[in-house]
């Protein structure tokens, strides 16, 4: 993995290129834990040489794992980085080109890199916390009170 920060001011933004057969959640996760990143937005295309994705079965509570054991285009691949229990920890979605042209997508489990990827990490100036919620069985992020509630329309 290679990185650079591009930008400083207003917000830290870092380009960051991983290599064949590095595994993508390890090396993000990795980077923002070294960079103290704390409420980052993450944007990158490439290819990988497998993954596994998932869908949140929410009566389970847990996410049912969608194997790609074949070569696929990371077409996007988005998320965010907050500060959970163990630190800084990246969520990602993508979504997965095929070679018949079809798709896989939900939560990135696991990434194989081939030949690339590369990552834009967007970092903001504050912090953002994710709690485990036993209820959903998930960790989200937990917005501070007195955060502004939206009507939702």
């Amino acid at each position: 993995m290679k990185w650079q920060q591009v930008q400083d001011s207003p917000a830290a933004v870092f380009v960051v290129v991983l290599d064949p057969g590095e595994e993508v959640l390890a090396q993000i996760t990795g980077f923002a834990r070294e960079q103290s990143l704390g409420a980052s937005q993450v944007t990158a295309v490439g290819a990988f040489s497998q993954a596994t994705v998932g869908w949140f079965d929410r009566s389970a509570r847990n996410y049912r794992r969608i194997p790609v054991d074949e070569q696929c285009e990371v077409l996007s691949l988005l998320g965010d980085i907050a500060v959970g229990e163990e630190g800084p920890t990246p969520h990602l979605h993508a979504v997965l080109g095929l070679p018949d042209g079809t798709t896989r997508g939900g939560h990135l489990l696991e990434g194989r890199v081939w030949p690339t990827l590369e990552v834009i990490v967007r970092d903001s100036p504050v912090a953002l916390a994710k709690i485990h919620r036993p209820d959903l069985g998930l960790a989200l992020i937990n917005l501070p009170d007195g955060a502004s509630r939206g009507s939702g329309t």
